[in-house]
């Protein structure tokens, strides 16, 4: 028997799926996003503000504070300014003061600021819902999957070295499940994804597991019955802020290509496709055109255009594809696509039998 606990960090939802691999029966649920109960949090408290944490999503939380430190003093460890920007004369030109976290307590005792912890997992949250599936708050594994942009060491484009990071795995593999990291294992760039994985070994869990989420997202559109097993086929997710399509042959990852959703026009998404389908695809081009990166393997052809399963909380904006997408339902359910392709390359990294939900 094994429990997992699966969590897709998203800009708009929080994606939670309960496993007991012995049972019949997941849980599941679909809530707020960190990003966005932090950032109401922060607009409750009043006056000024003392925050600690690590980096998380930034979105609304940035926004919050950056209003916050133009009528009132805001303090801020460096782990959690992160979360606004990885250049700290950036964040001190916004009006916050970076203090270190030993004198966090210091300013609690002198000023008595309001105080919120940045994190993209809220364990005490957490516990609640699961709770309230009436399982127990206890795991041998946790999954957890968000979108790292990275830190480049050069100072360079975050978007451009994000998708160089994972150039060398996909190369020498192709697999999906092999971009499942442990904890330990996450590479030093990603430092969204290490804190939220550091985050994560707060929940009581033997082992903590992280992933890039357009990936786990590809990885749970394929689980979709309709996923053809001999040939190929293309996976469209269009999420909250990102819209990843990708080219897969089997386990075989051939291509992907990501933009920003707010860029998403149907002229473009159906250009997105047959470019994807064609292995069309040049990173630099594709950065150059305003989208967030591109891999090309190789070129899944035509016969891929054959199915297109559409999945992610905006997928409404693929509905004039030509030919006519597939609303994809991995585990019976659109919105457990990142979930769901967490809990598969779990079972696959640990040797574990694999779960289907149909």
């Amino acid at each position: 028997m094994s429990r997992i606990l699966c969590l897709d960090v998203g800009a708009g939802t929080l994606d939670i799926l309960w496993v007991d691999t012995e049972r019949e029966l997941p849980f599941k649920a679909v809530v707020a996003s960190p990003v966005r109960t932090i950032a109401e949090r922060i607009e409750r408290l009043a006056g000024d503000l003392l925050v600690t944490g690590g980096e998380m999503g930034g979105g609304p939380v940035t926004e919050a504070l950056r209003r916050r430190a133009r009528t009132h003093r805001v303090w801020i460890t460096p782990e959690a300014a992160a979360t606004l920007h990885h250049d700290p004369e950036v964040v001190r030109g916004w009006g916050l003061e970076r203090i270190e976290p030993a004198e966090a307590e210091t300013i609690r005792r002198r000023f008595g600021p309001a105080h919120v912890v940045l994190a993209d997992i809220e364990i005490d949250r957490i516990r609640g819902l699961v709770e309230g599936f009436g399982v127990p708050f206890a795991f041998d594994f946790v999954a957890l999957c968000l979108q790292d942009h990275g830190v480049p060491a050069s100072g360079g484009s975050h978007l451009d070295f994000r998708h160089r990071l994972y150039r060398g795995p996909l190369e020498s593999a192709g697999r999906l499940h092999e971009l499942l990291w442990r904890a330990e294992e996450i590479p030093a760039a990603l430092n969204r994804l290490r804190s939220a994985a550091a985050a994560a070994r707060g929940l009581p869990a033997g082992a903590v597991y992280a992933m890039d989420s357009g990936l786990a997202a590809v990885a749970g559109a394929a689980l979709d019955p309709r996923a053809p097993a001999d040939r190929p086929f293309l996976v469209l997710d269009v999420a909250t802020s990102h819209t990843v399509c990708a080219a897969r042959d089997g386990e075989e990852l051939c291509a992907l290509a990501e933009i920003h959703t707010r860029d998403l026009t149907p002229e473009r998404l159906q250009e997105l496709v047959r470019r994807t389908a064609a292995g069309d695809l040049d990173h630099g081009r594709l950065l150059a055109e305003g989208g967030h990166g591109a891999y090309l393997r190789r070129a899944a052809g035509e016969e891929a255009l054959g199915c297109i399963l559409a999945t992610g909380p905006k997928r409404r904006l693929a509905a004039g594809i030509r030919p006519p997408v597939l609303w994809g339902a991995p585990f019976g359910d659109n919105l457990m696509t990142g979930c769901a392709g967490l809990l598969d390359c779990l079972c696959r990294r640990e040797g574990l039998p694999r779960v289907y939900f149909l």
